[in-house]
């Protein structure tokens, strides 16, 4: 039989009634005499990673039947913690206090008893194994203790401190923030121990916080002078010496539109309009053609995994050389693509599409801006005629997604606009507008045609997968929205929830029904499977139009140039789904520490903004309320910042949970996500990039 960690679970829950030794799990299991060392092997592997438990005598059980729970702990700075179970084994996080640690760190990959509930739903344990240390490596300030020092992490989920012995110190002055390792990790009776990597610099230096966030996650912002060799020399063949199978598409008018400090054009766009519908040409970089499978470049490439876009810059994926050069669809340049070429009729409805390796010549590049500034004025403009058609096929194409259900959330996102000396200049709210959407319903065409002719002929593919919401979780949502007599049905469709947007638009409601409704969805990610995309209500979706700066479009070009024109063989599409299955998990948690990232550095921007700001008054909207306060964005700056209940002295407030609510327990005075309140700056704290409010009442 085959042997793999699925069928192994899967069976012990069946058959084994008992934590056993791997002889006894052998027979039990009936694993034949020639598997019994793979399958020893593929034991102890489990246990390593916590979907088994070893126990004394060398047995092994399930972890749920041991009342064990594994999962990784996410640190509190008062020393207590929560483990958030591994995905197979159910819902609730289990509260460890501090007691019960085991000297566990923030992020560790632990094994918990649960002991307790601290109340229903509540479960309370304790540390019994740590199975992965999984940091490293700490940013910290530096603080001297004779000869010696210690570390204290900017990160305060990790309450441990780190003592410095001086001969570790690397010259660290007292005060200055360090990027450090750590070498031995604690136990009962001693601190973690380690030692300066690198000397960042004092902590008021906006630049040094920036690189701080950087070493804390592990980015590399450079790459190795092997990876920039490999990049200059495939970044300096000449595209029309690969025309062989290629369609020529440079006489036909392509362009880019894009943001105004974009330098990476991975997408350009064609329209030919026809009397009976629209040809739609998407036209995307190959950057398959430059890197090649297995090379240090794509080695590199799945490493990063995508490009990290922050306030200040971003940290490509690929070397600029082809991310900003060889790759980019620059003006008057032929430049490798691959194109989907989509027909439509006049009412948008998709008729037929073909893909193609091709070569184009963009004839210019446009801002979203300038775009949306032809459109609205009119303008004589040569584009002016395919911009218009353009624009009609968009707006045709959005009514017919939102008719099929697609959800619409109405959340503004702010931008951070930074000035020549480093400095937050101003934060206002990022457009989005006509321009925007004509690109935006393109990509997803083409997105969804790409994987929709992969699905037809049965080529396994990298899929964009946005799965239904928990139940558990809309009926939370229903909770608290049947109080504006609004419910969604249970199990619900895309179109309940965009019927749902809809009805509150315009409403004082809207802001905290969108934003609550986008907080009951699950997140985005990659994968081998392909369920569908929940929340565009496409049944099949795959990224295909950014490969510069996401890893999962290079791999689907890849898969498209490979099986253009023949079939995948059963044995191909065993071997290629395994791959998949790790390039999905490896982009997966790149994109999600690169989120991580964007949104550190936008917090210590916004903190850094107010640091001036102390003491002024601001109106604001509740975004959030916890039992230890609530969240205030600043209509006027677009910054967000806590008011801690405890600076709330008018009453006891009690924190309702299914109503996003506090109640003050004498004059009933309540603050509710989506109120609006007058504050004002209490203080700023960049090392933890938090802003302190107190509600003006």
């Amino acid at each position: 039989m085959k042997l793999t960690e699925e069928k192994i679970l899967s069976m012990m829950k069946k058959k084994v009634a008992r934590p056993m030794k791997v002889a006894e799990l052998s027979r039990q299991l009936g694993v034949p005499e020639t598997q019994k060392r793979e399958f020893r092997s593929l034991i102890k592997e489990m246990a390593g990673e916590g979907s088994l438990i070893k126990i004394r005598g060398g047995r092994y059980g399930l972890p749920d039947e041991m009342n064990l729970v594994t999962g990784k702990l996410h640190g509190h700075p008062n020393g207590f913690g929560f483990v958030i179970p591994d995905h197979q084994q159910g819902e609730n996080d289990v509260y460890v206090n501090r007691r019960h640690m085991n000297e566990a760190m923030h992020k560790d990959h632990v094994v918990v008893r649960v002991e307790s509930e601290r109340e229903p739903g509540r479960p309370q344990g304790r540390v019994i194994r740590i199975l992965q240390r999984n940091t490293t490596h700490i940013v910290g300030t530096y603080e001297t203790f004779g000869k010696d020092g210690w570390v204290i992490p900017t990160e305060s989920k990790y309450f441990h401190d780190v003592f410095v012995p001086g001969k570790n110190r690397k010259g660290a002055k007292n005060g200055q923030i360090v990027h450090l390792e750590i070498e031995t990790f604690p136990t009962r009776h001693k601190p973690p121990i380690g030692k300066v990597l690198e000397v960042l610099g004092t902590s008021n230096d906006p630049n040094v916080e920036i690189q701080s966030i950087f070493r804390k996650f592990g980015v590399r912002q450079s790459f190795s002078p092997e990876v920039l060799d490999e990049a200059r020399d495939v970044g300096a063949e000449d595209p029309t010496e690969s025309l062989k199978n290629r369609k020529d598409f440079t006489k036909l008018q392509t362009f880019t539109i894009d943001g105004e400090r974009a330098k990476d054009f991975d997408d350009a766009v064609s329209l030919e309009r026809f009397e009976e519908g629209y040809r739609l040409g998407v036209h995307i970089a190959d950057v398959s053609h430059f890197v090649r499978e297995n090379s240090l470049l794509d080695q590199e490439a799945l490493e990063r995994a995508t490009s990290i876009y922050y306030a200040d810059g971003v940290i490509p994926m690929l070397p600029v050389s082809l991310s900003n050069e060889a790759c980019s669809l620059k003006p008057d340049e032929p430049r490798l693509t691959v194109s989907a070429i989509m027909d439509f009729d006049s009412k948008a409805n998709f008729i037929a599409g073909t893909l193609h390796p091709s070569i184009i010549k963009s004839q210019r590049r446009f801002t979203y801006n300038e775009v949306h500034q032809l459109l609205e004025e009119e303008a004589d403009d040569p584009f002016m005629p395919t911009l218009v058609h353009m624009h009609q096929l968009s707006q045709l194409l959005r009514k017919k997604r939102f008719q099929h259900g697609s959800v619409d959330f109405q959340v503004p996102e702010s931008e951070i606009h930074m000035d020549s000396a480093g400095h937050v200049e101003r934060i206002s709210i990022s457009e989005h507008n006509s321009a925007h959407e004509l690109i935006e319903e393109f990509m997803l065409a083409a997105n969804q045609f790409v994987a929709l002719n992969l699905h037809e002929r049965s080529i396994p593919s990298i899929h964009r997968i946005h799965e239904a919401p928990d139940p558990a979780r809309l009926t939370g949502f229903n909770e608290f929205v049947d109080t504006f007599k609004l419910r969604l049905p249970s199990p619900a469709r895309s179109s309940d929830l965009q019927t749902l947007v809809q009805q509150v638009k315009g409403r004082p409601e809207e802001r905290v029904v969108n934003t609550l409704l986008l907080r009951t969805m699950k997140k985005a990610r990659y994968s081998e499977i392909d369920p569908g995309h929940f929340c565009l209500g496409f049944p099949h979706y795959a990224h295909f139009t950014s490969p510069i700066r996401r890893y999962p479009d290079l791999v689907l070009h890849r898969i498209i140039k490979k099986y253009l024109k023949r079939k995948c063989p059963q044995k191909e599409k065993k071997a290629l789904l395994s791959q998949l299955a790790e390039i999905s998990e490896q982009s997966t948690h790149m994109e999600i520490q690169a989120m991580s990232i964007e949104r550190e550095v936008t917090d210590l921007r916004r903190a850094q903004f107010m640091a001036d700001k102390i003491g002024k008054t601001f109106h604001g909207v509740i975004t959030g309320v916890t039992g230890f306060g609530f969240f205030v964005e600043l209509q006027e700056v677009f910054v967000e910042g806590l008011v801690k209940i405890s600076s709330i002295t008018d009453d006891y407030y009690l924190f309702i949970e299914t109503e996003h609510r506090l109640i003050g327990q004498r004059r009933h005075r309540s603050f509710q996500i989506g109120d609006k309140v007058k504050v004002r700056v209490a203080a700023v704290d960049l090392g933890q990039k938090r802003i302190d409010l107190t509600a003006l009442l």
